[in-house]
């Protein structure tokens, strides 16, 4: 498997190298690249790696790995999204297509209807009949009701519907499935603005979080999405998807590093059940193969 295999590159190094010289560092800098860590990020990273090691005399897989470890754990963040009970929470969901941010939003309805939470979805990607058939395919299997409007109506609308419904309920949670065209950055900015006006307003305070679907086995290209969503909106939070045996997971240090932000599930499969919280240090320790 591509983790593991990558683990043990990492470990390998302390075999071929006799001493923790520039070499080794050097090759160290090349393996955390090849782990889909950015270039800056993991020249950073071993920089202040070799300055530890010469400043506080560290040598041996043991130190070396464990600075290593929490070097890349004070990047690597993690966030509990809660929704608050009795009011209206508004969860937009963004992501490019493919990265399977429908799909998320789903496991995302399950697991909070699931932990007691009035969960409504709204299909507000209206130029995809694609994503609009599938959640609300989604929706019937779940028993979870969706709001939909025809295709090429306003997204923005959506979303407004949904939440209104949400309130007249009592409250709950609007989980809102969004556009992602990226390769017509500028229309998509505008929509991805104009539905967060609409969510802002609608959502009761401090309720409202953006959230970002990125494809793990992608690499730096999930860094590239991040930065462009997050200049458009501010997000607050990251959903990792496709983290199986072919995702190395650098990435997430370096959004962390570079732009602050946190992760909040894991998904490992198609399944619903398949998304867990994340756990920042098992992550890491996943990462570097240090796990027990």
């Amino acid at each position: 498997m591509a983790k593991f295999s990558f683990a043990q590159k990492l470990k390998s190094l302390f075999g071929i190298h006799s001493k923790e010289d520039a070499n080794f560092f050097d090759d160290l800098t090349d393996a955390l690249i090849e782990g889909d860590v950015g270039a800056k990020t993991a020249v950073e990273i071993v920089d202040a790696l070799q300055a530890a090691c010469k400043e506080r005399k560290l040598s041996g897989s043991s130190a070396i790995m464990a600075e290593l470890k929490k070097m890349c754990l004070s990047y690597v963040k993690s966030i509990d999204l809660e929704p608050e009970p009795g009011k209206v929470n508004i969860y937009m969901v963004l992501g490019v297509n493919g990265v399977g941010k429908t799909t998320s939003v789903a496991k995302l309805a399950r697991l909070y209807e699931d932990r007691g939470m009035n969960v409504i979805m709204s299909a507000s990607d209206t130029f995809r009949a694609a994503a609009v058939d599938q959640l609300a395919r989604h929706g019937e299997k779940l028993g979870i009701r969706v709001v939909k409007h025809q295709m090429g109506s306003d997204p923005s609308a959506v979303v407004f519907d949904a939440a209104e419904a949400c309130k007249a309920q009592g409250g709950g949670l609007v989980l809102a499935d969004t556009a992602g065209r990226l390769h017509n950055k500028e229309n998509l900015v505008n929509e991805l603005k104009k539905i967060d006006r609409v969510a802002s307003g609608r959502a009761s305070e401090g309720c409202y979080k953006k959230i970002l679907v990125i494809d793990a086995t992608t690499g730096q290209n999930a860094v590239r999405q991040a930065e462009v969503f997050n200049e458009a909106v501010g997000l607050d939070a990251i959903i990792l998807t496709k983290y199986d045996s072919t995702a190395k997971g650098g990435e997430v240090i370096t959004i962390g590093k570079e732009l602050g932000l946190p992760v909040a599930f894991l998904c490992t499969g198609e399944k619903y059940p398949d998304i867990a919280m994340m756990n920042a240090e098992r992550y890491v320790d996943d990462f570097l193969g240090s796990a027990e």
